[in-house]
């Protein structure tokens, strides 16, 4: 049946693929990056702790000093083409965009930051997407990662009249294909390493103790992926929770005291990973690759390597294809 004549134009349907990641300033200057933190320090899923007491703290100590100090970091690993990042993230739609056939659209979006999730939503939708497969880039879940990012995206369809069908990405953590992407990524940067490293430090992002006994899943899906990681590595990987905030205590053991740790007990070349990230950042080019690097030499070490995430390498993306192709299933062929 054809529609009347003054019917408004019907976009023809689509399916959305919207990768999502954390969220990064716009550019390295302290203006910049204190507006990002406002941002992502005025989460609740990030900072628990309740709003009249934590709002003082960030309004009154934390946006007047800590922007400086976090920009010079940023400069530190800024890209041409911008934050490290956004433009991984950027890259991996950009290699995506004809994954899934003509009537499926790939974009991204950050939770903090540009371009937003809301916008991005709201452009599949115009586009004609009808069904959207909302995924966060996090193979572990955490309520301050994942759960944040999909709260955004249903607090988008509640302002939204027509909403269309979403689905949300599992965690990864234990995916086979994910554990052999890492796989390949690690021996393929090792194999062009001139030093033989005689242990290897898997780094993930560090959460406050207290979640864990919250019933967050996050410590246990980060120790099963460096324990299937190792298990398909032929070796055994040490454990490590960085970038702590704060007095509160955190998960253990520390990254920075463990390489610090690691000469006095005979470890003289390390190689690092962070496998909870899917994109390289601040938190593995500064703190890991520099920041890393430089107390584990100062504490007597020789050699130390930092190996890069998956990012927009073939292995990663070939991942990401398989994993988000399985979850397409159905509704590629409803169209």
């Amino acid at each position: 049946m054809n529609p009347p004549a003054d019917h408004p134009a019907v976009p023809q349907r689509r399916i959305g693929v919207l990768l999502v990641n954390l969220g990064t300033p716009d550019a390295q200057d302290a203006s910049s990056v204190r507006r990002y933190l406002r941002e992502f320090l005025s989460d609740p899923r990030v900072v628990e702790i309740p709003r009249l007491i934590w709002q003082p703290i960030l309004h009154g100590l934390i946006l007047p000093t800590r922007p400086k100090k976090s920009a010079h970091a940023y400069a530190q690993v800024w890209r041409p083409d911008g934050s490290p990042l956004a433009a991984i993230t950027r890259a991996q739609a950009a290699a995506l965009a004809d994954a899934f056939g003509p009537d499926v659209i790939v974009d991204h979006a950050m939770r903090y930051g540009r371009p937003a999730i809301g916008d991005r939503i709201r452009a599949l939708v115009a586009a004609g997407c009808d069904r959207i497969l909302f995924a966060p880039l996090y193979p572990q879940y955490s309520a301050a990662t994942t759960a944040t990012a999909n709260d955004r995206a249903f607090a988008t369809l509640a302002a939204m009249r027509f909403q269309p069908a979403i689905r949300t990405l599992p965690p990864y953590f234990d995916h086979p294909d994910h554990i052999a992407a890492l796989k390949a990524g690690i021996e393929g940067a090792l194999a062009a390493l001139d030093f033989v490293p005689e242990a290897i430090v898997a780094s993930f992002h560090g959460m406050p103790e207290r979640t864990l006994r919250l019933g967050d899943p996050y410590h246990c899906q980060c120790q099963k992926t460096a324990r299937l990681l190792g298990e398909a590595l032929g070796r055994e990987l040490i454990v490590t929770f960085q970038s702590r905030f704060g007095r509160a205590k955190w998960l253990e053991p520390a990254t920075d005291a463990t390489l610090a740790a690691l000469p006095g007990r005979g470890i003289r070349k390390v190689a690092i990973v962070a496998p909870g990230f899917a994109a390289d950042c601040l938190e593995t080019l500064e703190e890991l690759a520099i920041r890393g690097r430089d107390g584990f030499l100062a504490a007597g070490g020789e050699k130390f390597a930092y190996l890069p995430c998956l990012n927009d390498s073939g292995a990663g993306i070939e991942m990401l294809k398989k994993l988000l192709g399985a979850e397409l299933e159905g509704w590629r062929a409803g169209l």
